[in-house]
């Protein structure tokens, strides 16, 4: 009976933290810095859908050479729009795609607010399960 009335209590508490922070719509509007440090994202919203591009970055000059198609790798990364037509889904910002100007590669994306200063972001190909995640934090 312990056993039993332990299980429910986690149960019922995982459940009241899951639901304790509502996240809002545009809750992801604003500045992060990436976890490499190396450059910051200004997430934006169009319309009723959410992208982000390169505000700075270590090398202001870095063009994006590894981009595949040859014409725009003398483009800068400042100004890149690098995460395009985000949903909200009421918990996550789901549907959209993220340009990884490091390889040229472009990957399904999901974006989900840990907490007040921390975006938890999910690059994949075909299914979540198979992809990274990254965390950037809020600049102030």
């Amino acid at each position: 009976m312990k056993k039993i009335f332990a299980l429910l209590t986690l149960v019922f508490a995982y459940a009241h933290v899951g639901h304790a922070q509502s996240v809002t719509k545009d809750a992801i509007l604003g500045e992060w810095l990436a976890e490499s440090k190396d450059g910051k994202v200004l997430i934006y919203k169009q319309g009723e859908k959410f992208f982000g591009k390169v505000s700075s970055g270590k090398d202001g000059s870095r063009k994006d050479i590894h981009n595949p198609d040859p014409k725009l790798r003398e483009q800068n990364l400042i100004g890149l729009v690098i995460l395009k037509g985000f949903d909200f889904t009421g918990k996550a910002w789901e549907n959209g795609t993220i340009y990884d100007p490091n390889n040229g590669k472009t990957y399904s994306c999901t974006m989900k607010i840990k907490n007040a200063n921390e975006l938890e972001i999910r690059g994949f190909i075909g299914i979540s399960l198979l992809g990274r995640t990254t965390v950037w934090t809020r600049v102030k």
